[in-house]
């Protein structure tokens, strides 16, 4: 080790305490006298401001300083008035001599009889014009002046303060003496030398003492470090100091790069294996409520078809129009088995990005009057009113086929939920490059807590009034499987007489 610790934190330390002395000397010797002559501004305009806000207050009451002062000396109180309270507060508290006239009667207030005649004297002076030899003018408001001036008598300097009020009546001075600044700066900086000074010898003694007991911890960290470098710590040492804390960082960072493979190798290994078991509960929890739903969905036609099928094996119907009925119902019900599972080939796939979408250009229009005139039959037994208003052709990208079953399954599912009126509106709406299709027909609202699940496989709001019309809770499923593989969106909300259901696209106007 070129230069221990305990060296280099020693001479730190007395670098820094000269240079605070030191800095600390400077700003004394430059700054203290221009301070001390701030404050001294400051408490004599403070002081102005609390006297003119006196008078002002007494002024309301119908009196002046000097009447209220005079009441208050002449009255057998054990406390004092308002002004002689703030006379003496003034006086005790920042040695301020104060004389106030008015300049209507000629009464005075004076804190002593010579001091106050001479105070009086020179703000005589000073508001007729005549000022004074050796004053220096700091600081001059609207109503009074503060200025530095000298005092042959007692040979010292003093603040005055003079003026008016803001009653335009009361005049007054204020007299403070400034002490000698220069005397006090430098007793100031001859004992920050001497104490300064011993209490730096102290402290550097305490200081080489003390990093003994910080550096003999550090090396035997060092010499266990290397002993430890399999744990698991994580530690990087990035300096190239030639001390003890040097030899601890290259320990730590032979510890700390074996340390690192070890975690790499096993935050992998665990990513690999809980990523394993994550696929594993999600295909077991897709399977078993595939299951149960397939099953729950196929047992009612396969018990139908069970029943029918035997009652025409056994003979049950022996007349013709008998017969017929059976074999419909036997024939309805595996079209809806058929149906169900087509559409669930249909939603696997689009899940599983086995049918992916086929982008295209067509016009959107044409498509809704064509599902429109599809099911027109069906319209007409539901006895419907089909409102869809469109003069203009909308061009939009996506895959026809796909957006074609989407608007079937929503015309479907209005149709099979269909109340009140009877009445169906399909619009299009378009707006910043995209086209929004609602299709809303009256009826039922749909519960709001349903409203979350409606887009889940075999999920039924009225499950009575979906296995009257042949529903499987499949065909919403395959629209949010739709949008999603389009990027789009799609929803459901409530109306006040009925449901709304809307699907979002890209509108596409450039010509191909």
């Amino acid at each position: 080790m070129k230069q221990s610790i305990r060296t280099r934190f020693t001479l730190i330390f007395v670098g820094l305490s000269a240079l605070s002395l030191v800095a600390i000397w400077c700003v004394n010797n430059l700054c203290l006298e221009s301070f001390y002559m701030m404050d001294k501004l400051r408490v004599l305009e403070r002081v102005y401001e609390r006297f003119d806000q006196l008078v002002l207050d007494k002024a309301g009451d119908g009196k002046t300083l000097i009447q209220d002062f005079e009441e208050s000396e002449n009255s057998n109180k054990e406390t004092l008035g308002d002004v002689a309270f703030l006379l003496r507060m003034v006086a005790e508290q920042y040695n301020i001599s104060i004389v106030v006239s008015d300049s209507v009667t000629g009464e005075t207030i004076l804190p002593s009889a010579r001091e106050g005649a001479f105070l009086a004297d020179k703000a005589q002076r000073y508001i007729l014009g005549y000022d004074l030899p050796k004053t220096e003018v700091l600081r001059r408001a609207e109503n009074f002046t503060i200025q530095k001036a000298y005092d042959s008598r007692s040979k010292a300097f003093y603040l005055e303060s003079w003026g008016y009020f803001s009653d335009n009546r009361t005049t007054f001075i204020m007299s403070t003496p400034l002490a000698s600044i220069r005397e006090s700066v430098a007793v100031s900086n001859r004992f920050l030398a001497y104490v300064g000074s011993l209490a730096m010898i102290l402290s550097c003694i305490v200081v080489y003492l003390t990093t003994r007991k910080v550096t003999s911890p550090i090396l035997k960290l060092a010499s266990l470090s290397e002993k430890m470098s399999n744990l698991d710590f994580e530690a990087k040492y990035e300096g190239n100091a030639q001390d003890e804390i040097g030899v601890l960082g290259t320990s730590m960072n032979r510890l700390s790069d074996k340390l690192k493979d070890t975690i790499g190798e096993l935050k992998s290994a665990n990513l690999e294996l809980q990523k394993d078991i994550e696929e594993k509960i999600q295909i077991d929890e897709m399977r078993k409520e595939f299951i149960a739903n397939v099953s729950h969905e196929l047992k009612t036609p396969i018990a139908l078809i069970q029943g029918y099928a035997e009652g025409l094996t056994e003979g049950m119907c022996e007349d013709k129009e008998s017969r017929d009925y059976y074999c419909e119902v036997i024939m309805d019900e595996a079209n809806k088995m058929n149906k169900m599972v087509r559409q669930l080939l249909t939603l696997t796939a689009l899940e599983f990005g086995n049918d992916t979408a086929v982008m295209e250009r067509f016009d959107l229009t044409e498509l809704i009057r064509g599902v429109l005139s599809s099911a027109g039959i069906l319209i007409q037994n539901k006895q419907a009113a089909v409102e869809f208003q469109a003069d203009e052709p909308v061009y939009v990208w996506a895959d026809e086929f796909k957006i074609e079953e989407v608007v079937t399954n929503y015309l479907n599912n209005a149709l099979n939920h269909l109340d009140g009126e009877k009445k169906i509106t399909i619009r299009m709406e378009e707006n910043n490059g995209e086209v929004r299709v609602s299709v809303r027909n009256t009826g039922q609202p749909i519960p709001e807590a349903d409203l979350p699940n409606i887009w889940t496989k075999f999920y039924k709001v009225d499950k009575a009034r979906t296995r009257e019309y042949g529903g499987s809770g499949i065909g919403l499923s395959i629209v949010k499987a739709i949008m999603d593989s389009h990027h789009k969106e799609c929803g459901v909300r409530n109306m006040e007489d009925g449901v709304e259901f809307w699907f979002t696209l890209d509108t596409s106007n450039d010509m191909c």
